[in-house]
């Protein structure tokens, strides 16, 4: 990676590494994801290569392949975050008859509504939420899973719930007048 006849330094070995990675990494990223996407989990893949770079092996072909290795593991963490996002939509529409009026057009009405209120929480109040209601969890265990207090998570689940309220009231009559910031803004009510 570096000159061969010095004991190389750690920042001229990792940029060596970078400056030989770096455009086939790009491109190997961007054809997994999109190119908005991509320069940013490259990003995050030398943060990680910097930070674990003791790890790297000492070939300069192992060192890439390494490199390579962990932005593929990046854009899988990604991927099953989005996924865990999605079903957990999905779970929170499935759930929401038994707590629903059991007419069907309410019913509907409802999923809909529902559907639309929790595409609008932010993320921590969809987490907050889903670990209270669907991983059916206590503050202590959900507080455990989010790394932090108990007390930290009973607020947090206060104001995911009046958000939520929030906006299943609001969302009849104003449905497109909700903005994305609603919830962070009935959160602090």
């Amino acid at each position: 990676m570096s000159h061969p006849s010095r004991a190389p330094d750690r920042a001229d070995a990792f940029r060596s590494l970078y400056e030989s990675a770096y455009g086939d990494l790009l491109r190997f990223v961007q054809r997994r994801t999109d190119t908005a996407n991509a320069e940013d989990v490259v990003a995050e893949a030398f943060l990680v290569v910097w930070r674990r770079f003791s790890e790297a092996p000492a070939d300069e072909n192992d060192a890439r392949a390494w490199v390579f290795g962990i932005a593929r593991n990046l854009l899988l963490n990604a991927r099953r975050g989005e996924q865990r996002r999605q079903s957990l939509g999905i779970r929170l529409a499935e759930v929401s008859p038994n707590l629903l009026s059991t007419s069907h057009a309410d019913l509907v009405g409802s999923r809909i509504d529902l559907s639309r209120a929790w595409t609008l929480l932010s993320e921590v109040h969809q987490e907050t939420l889903g670990l209270a209601v669907l991983e059916n969890m206590a503050a202590p265990q959900a507080a455990k899973v989010l790394g932090i207090s108990p007390v930290a998570f009973r607020l947090r689940l206060t104001r995911a719930r009046r958000a939520l309220r929030l906006l299943l009231n609001h969302l009849p009559h104003h449905a497109s007048g909700i903005s994305a910031a609603s919830p962070e803004k009935a959160s602090t009510l």
